[in-house]
């Protein structure tokens, strides 16, 4: 991790791919997602293109909206097999 920032790290390539993935299966639309969340779409986009990291508070927001647990997503993160 030395030297790499962390929207363009492994880990949270492994997360914003669960994430995008999770939105997916959950029927969701970026719009949609938003919609939930109150931000603009090009938000979710952003996230799931690793143009824009999340903080601890919007990783627990953004799971809550797609009803999911976000240990699972921290598990991606902490996870070097995936």
């Amino acid at each position: 991790m030395k030297g790499t920032k962390s929207v363009t790290s492994d880990e949270n390539k492994r997360l914003c791919v669960w994430l995008k993935r999770q939105r997916q299966e959950k029927g969701h639309t970026m719009r949609s997602l938003s919609e939930i969340l109150g931000t603009p779409h090009s938000f979710i986009g952003k996230v799931e293109n690793q143009e824009r990291r999340l903080d601890v508070i919007e990783f627990v927001r953004y799971c809550q909206a797609l009803d999911i647990d976000p240990v699972e997503g921290l598990k991606q993160v902490l996870d070097n097999n995936t």
